[in-house]
């Protein structure tokens, strides 16, 4: 998806490709880090994103610098200087018709954009930098670890095996790391990555920050991994004026972790007013669903399995109001109006996963998200971090799922807290339990249960209890005490041998027929 048309800037003798996109009343040029492809960055979520935000409120410049992407490669005999390289920005600006604009400048783009802010300051609106640094070898890598690197890109290059080092916190996402590998080799060559390296490895503009007279701004990730937060502090200090923001992160790459927060940062230094809220968001409770092989079945059966469980996740969902989201790896994203729908739902899930013989973990979370489009964001990474940290057959959500189903008969423990790269704070969670209070206190036991055991009462009892109705609510559509559902719901337990108000809606969901239970 992107309708944008691909240009070129003639420098010198190399051609750059560059685009435009946006209306805005001022222009932006983006000048990106170590690696790019404009064709790629609009297919990955995170890049999508960053660039529709951007593009909102400027006339945005796109380009891939020279050595990268759909631009001309360098001759790795002779590498040109960081000067050469700077003035690829004025060559694109002219292209473009851009008399003078914002420069944005993240990670090895950053040395770009203060050098064409300190040469050229009448065409230089302002500056932003992301990620940036003055002196490689000092902030990014030494000379060892360099080596390391660029033996690992002229060996692995085009399998992601740089991941670890731009993102680490986001190697298990299998999606992402699919498209990482793409986006090395769509980028550069083994002997093109080799020969940026050796190109950033030179850079040192620590003696020409003071020559900077144009208003900037710098954001950096206060635990990124490749960047040491303290290249930010350095150029704030030495550049008159600046400013810098830390924000919470590992992950270094500009379009990963919260783009929103860092779109939203970007947009208010150079408009002078906050960002304006997006209107297409709402709040929303995501649950995110895992289900994994605990018993070696074998690929056939495991495949059979997980396309039976599917089914019962989006049957479940449809059920409980909720709407299916997508896929993302091996995790089924689905989306609810309520916190206790989403739970009551994920219970239902854990014994579906239980009878089809599979191991379930779940996460749920509440934010907001897009209205359209699957969800991405904060709220939907934080989901799937806790359906990662879930252990087999728990159901983990955030203390805030607690707080929002306050009044719903639900039941949580608390789990501790956990530490995510995105959040100031850790975030506190809690753990779906059964609903002990309901369970009869021992049980004979007897053959499994048939639905005809049940009376006609229980029987319309345990179809609403499928419905995700609270005992009041069951109360109020029978027109009986709150009291009396709970004795109905204990001796529904009872006869059917059931452990929980969860387990007694599997079982309605099992012997509904065309009219229900």
């Amino acid at each position: 998806m992107r309708p944008i048309e691909t240009r070129y800037a003639r420098s010198g003798e190399v051609r750059i490709a560059y685009q435009v996109v946006g209306q805005g009343s001022f222009d932006l040029v983006f000048v990106p880090g170590f690696i790019s492809n404009l064709d790629l960055h609009w297919e990955d979520e995170g890049y999508n994103r960053l660039l529709k935000r951007l593009s909102a409120f400027s006339r945005l410049i796109l380009f891939d610098k020279r050595g990268t992407g759909l631009s001309d490669r360098v001759d790795s005999r002779h590498l040109p200087s960081l000067e050469m390289r700077m003035d690829d920005v004025r060559a694109v600006m002219d292209a473009a018709g851009s008399g003078r604009a914002a420069i944005l400048g993240a990670s090895e783009g950053a040395p770009m954009a203060m050098l064409f802010a300190a040469t050229y300051p009448q065409r230089t609106r302002a500056l932003v930098l992301y990620g940036g640094y003055a002196h490689f070898h000092k902030w990014v890598m030494p000379p060892e670890r360099l080596e390391a690197f660029i033996e690992t890109a002229e060996t692995s290059w085009g399998t992601g095996a740089t991941l670890p080092n731009f993102a680490p916190g986001r190697v298990d996402d299998a999606h992402f790391a699919q498209w990482w590998a793409r986006f090395e080799r769509l980028s550069a060559s083994p002997t093109a990555a080799a020969a940026l390296a050796r190109m950033n490895a030179d850079i040192d503009l620590r003696d020409m920050l003071g020559t900077i007279r144009v208003p900037t701004f710098l954001i950096h990730r206060r635990n990124d991994a490749r960047v040491d937060p303290d290249a930010s502090r350095f150029l704030a200090k030495k550049i008159p004026d600046a400013r810098l923001v830390e924000i919470p992160g590992r992950d270094h790459p500009i379009w990963t972790g919260d783009v929103d927060r860092v779109a939203d940062l970007i947009e208010e230094f150079l408009t002078g007013e906050p960002a304006v809220a997006d209107v297409e968001r709402v709040l929303a409770a995501l649950l995110v669903t895992r289900i994994y092989d605990t018993a070696r079945l074998g690929d056939r059966l495991w495949s059979e399995r997980s396309l039976r469980f599917q089914e019962n996740w989006r049957s479940l969902v449809g059920r409980h109001g909720g709407r299916v989201a997508g896929t993302h790896g091996e995790l089924m994203i689905s989306r609810f109006d309520g916190p206790a729908r989403a739970v009551r739902c994920a219970a239902l899930l854990r014994e579906a996963a239980q009878e089809i013989g599979v191991a379930s973990a779940q996460g749920t979370h509440v934010g907001e998200i897009e209205v359209r489009g699957p969800p991405t964001g904060l709220t939907a990474r934080v989901a799937m971090q806790l359906a990662a940290h879930a252990e087999r057959g728990h159901i983990l959500c955030s203390r805030l799922v607690a707080d929002l189903a306050a009044g719903s008969g639900l039941h949580f423990t608390d789990a501790g807290r956990i530490s995510l790269d995105e959040l100031d704070e850790p975030l506190t969670l809690v753990q779906v339990t059964a609903e002990q209070h309901l369970e009869p206190a021992c049980r004979p036991k007897p053959k499994p249960a048939e639905p005809t055991t049940l009376t006609a009462r229980e029987s319309e009892v345990v179809s609403l209890i499928a419905d995700g109705k609270s005992n009041a609510a069951i109360a109020a559509e029978l027109s009986l005490s709150e009291h009396t559902v709970k004795r109905h719901v204990a001796n529904i337990l009872l006869k059917l041998d059931l452990p929980s108000r969860a387990a007694a809606a599997a079982f309605s969901a099992r012997h509904a027929g065309p009219d229900g239970p």
